[in-house]
């Protein structure tokens, strides 16, 4: 089973099975040194530059800024969403976001059919 990831609208959309899934303007929560000196920047999603996969880890490559401290960073391989039994299920809106598709335990309930830290 195959599944199309792209990128639409000039970085402001992932597309799952052309599907508009993910979207630009979200705060996630990231844990990446390079992205700001924040020990987990509150860092604010303003464009995809690249859609990948990481096992059934859906990932992207996102620039934004931290909220926190103002700096402004790209961040690659940030897990967006996992494919499960063929569908796209988002990651948990609290989740701790780690380059390379590393998930943290949510810092809130998972949403209803996210993937949360699994």
């Amino acid at each position: 089973m195959s599944v199309a990831l792209r990128v639409l609208d000039d970085g402001a959309w992932v597309s799952v099975n052309d599907e508009r899934r993910v979207s630009v303007s979200e705060l996630w929560r990231v844990g990446d040194p390079d992205a700001c000196a924040c020990e987990c920047a509150d860092y604010v999603v303003e464009g995809f530059t690249d859609v990948g996969v990481d096992g059934r880890t859906v990932t992207a490559d996102v620039y934004g800024q931290c909220i926190r401290c103002g700096r402004a960073a790209s961040v690659p391989g940030l897990p967006v969403g996992r494919i499960v039994g063929g569908e796209f299920r988002p990651v948990a809106g609290g989740a701790i976001r780690f380059p390379r598709g590393g998930l943290g335990a949510p810092q809130a309930l998972p949403l209803p059919g996210s993937a949360g830290e699994d």
